[in-house]
This record gives structure tokens, C-alpha cells and sequence, in this order.
């Protein structure tokens, strides 16, 4: 049976550190889980030659054995005794320098988790010793899903239920939320691998455009139209906002595009109960039409006494 270079199956050079190695896995082990390559066979066995190297490489000791013996593996113990005795001497280089195997697998059963070459180096599954009988466990597949809201929805703490993989999920949204926020429900995606954690839900969630108010951040933005009449002479107006409408008074000689706030009405500060942004209110000054002859007359009589003034 040929030699296994492990580093080459993650894609490593020998020097990586134990966070390289964790890396290499975890992104290899991902790209060809069973649950993401269901009946390629193909796929199982690159999964498996993953594992191996990760149970190899991740270990101290077994990490040792292996930059030790390298590809004189089969004769570990006269290997041993000729590297102390030219490493005595000053002759000797350490380790094994170039990875010149196939990394060919095989493996004694068909659902035997080692190869022979692993077996043979470490023992009868020798990584049982080590990891207390364990085989090492792999998290489940994350899984992703959309939430569509409205504007008024996501200002509101309330429940929805979601589908997702054939199974319901409940789940309260929180007032505030924002349009593209993801939140992660733990251990809400695919089973786990060898005893491996599950994996987890990201929920992203999609905020409909309001046809009255915009938002931008806390805050609403909304346009009011207001009569001429009560821009010039002052008085009152119904203004809309998120929890209904309120009656807001107008100062003499409002001009057109005139911005007005109104403090704590504007949209939940996400997981801050109590807390709001504000309403901006822009005025647009609206100019009558279909005006009577007695109507424009007036006009006419004010106007001439602008031009008087």
C-alpha cells in the first residue's frame, strides 16, 4: 500500500499551524459532506479521506508519528534507530522532505473509516486510543431562508412560522428589525455528522418598501401635503405615523418644502424596548385649482397689495 500525504489531501504545505488545519478541514469537509453530495460515491470517499487527514493532523501525537516516520512508515522501529544514530552524528535531516506517494486509498471493509495505510501506521484504528473510542464528529449542513415584512410588520414584535426543509419553525421576530439582517437560529439546520453538532438556520430578512413612509435607519421620512391656506394663515393637520394619526399644528407663512420632526415617532430601536427613532415630516404646499371668479379676484386684490408693499 503507497504512502498518504495528508497535508496534499487539505491542500496544506507541512509547516501549517494547527488554525491552517482547521481551516483546510472544516472548508473541505463542508464542500463534500454527504448531505450536500447525497449518492456520490466519489464524494464519500474524498469525505472520508478529509476525516483521516484531519485525524491525523489535528492530533499532537499522531502528527509526530506521521512528520517522523513519513514514507519510511513501514519500517518505523529500524527508521528510528538509523535517524538517532546519523542524527548523532550531525548527518541526518529530520522528518521527510518531499511527499512523493500517490495518496492512494484503500480501505479494509467498505464502511471502514480508515484507510490501511492509516491502520497500519497508527493501529487497529488508533485514533479510538487518543479521542476515548470517539470518531471525530462533523457539524451539519447550515441551512438559509428568506422572512418577507412589511414596513408595519417589522415594527412590531410578533411571531411568524417558516418552513424550511420540510419543517416548521416558530419563531418571534423582534421589533426593529432591518431590511437584509440576517439572525442565526443555532442547531435549527441539518443533523450532524458522527455525533458532530447540528447545523444552524440563517434567517435573512426582506422589508417591503412602504408606499407612505421611508426609512432610513430609525428614522421615517414621510411627505405631507398641506392646503394654502393653512400655510399662509396657520392652523392644523393630520399627520400619519406608524401607530396612527396625530393632529399637528402649522405655523403662520409655512413655506413649501418646510421640514417638521416629531420626536420618538419614528420606527423601534431593534432590542431596545421603549426606544424610537423620529418622523420627519416635509410639507408640500399645495395650490388650489378650479378657482371661482370671485375666488380670483381676491387673489387679484392681494396681489395688488404685495405689489403695494
Amino acid at each position: 500500500m503507497a504512502f498518504i500525504d495528508y497535508y496534499s489531501v487539505l491542500g496544506l504545505k507541512k509547516d501549517a499551524s494547527a488554525d491552517d488545519i482547521k481551516k483546510a478541514y472544516r472548508k473541505l469537509a463542508r464542500k463534500y459532506h454527504p448531505d450536500l453530495n447525497p449518492d456520490d460515491k466519489e464524494s464519500h470517499q474524498k469525505f472520508q479521506q478529509i476525516n483521516e487527514a484531519n485525524e491525523v493532523l489535528s492530533d499532537p501525537e499522531k502528527r509526530k508519528k506521521y512528520d517522523t516516520y513519513g514514507e519510511h512508515w513501514q519500517h518505523g522501529e529500524e527508521y528510528e534507530k538509523a535517524r538517532q544514530q546519523q542524527s548523532q552524528s550531525g548527518g541526518f535531516g529530520g522528518g521527510f522532505g518531499g511527499f512523493g506517494g500517490d495518496a492512494s486509498y484503500s480501505y479494509s471493509s467498505d464502511d471502514s473509516e480508515f484507510s490501511d495505510f492509516f491502520e497500519s501506521l497508527f493501529g487497529n484504528r488508533g485514533s479510538r486510543g487518543s479521542r476515548g473510542g470517539r470518531s471525530h464528529g462533523f457539524k451539519g449542513q447550515d441551512y438559509t431562508a428568506e422572512l418577507h415584512l412589511s414596513l408595519k410588520d417589522a415594527s412590531e414584535t410578533h411571531k411568524q412560522t417558516l418552513a424550511v426543509n420540510g419543517k416548521n419553525i416558530r419563531i418571534t421576530v423582534p421589533a426593529g428589525i432591518a431590511d437584509g439582517q440576517v439572525i442565526k437560529l443555532p442547531k435549527q439546520g441539518g443533523p450532524g455528522v458522527n455525533g458532530g453538532p447540528d447545523g444552524d438556520l440563517y434567517i435573512t430578512f426582506v422589508i417591503a418598501e412602504d408606499p407612505l413612509f421611508k426609512r432610513l435607519g430609525d428614522d421615517l421620512y414621510v411627505n405631507e401635503s398641506l392646503d394654502l391656506y393653512t400655510a399662509v394663515l396657520g392652523g392644523e393637520t393630520m399627520i400619519d405615523t406608524l401607530s396612527g394619526k396625530v393632529k399637528l399644528k402649522v405655523k403662520p407663512e409655512t413655506q413649501n418644502g418646510t421640514k417638521v420632526r416629531l420626536k420618538g415617532k419614528g420606527f423601534p430601536v431593534y432590542k431596545k424596548d421603549g426606544q424610537f427613532g423620529d418622523l420627519y415630516i416635509t410639507y408640500s404646499v399645495k395650490v388650489p385649482t378650479g378657482l371661482t371668479d370671485e375666488q380670483k379676484d381676491l387673489f387679484k386684490k392681494l396681489a395688488s397689495y404685495q405689489s403695494k408693499v
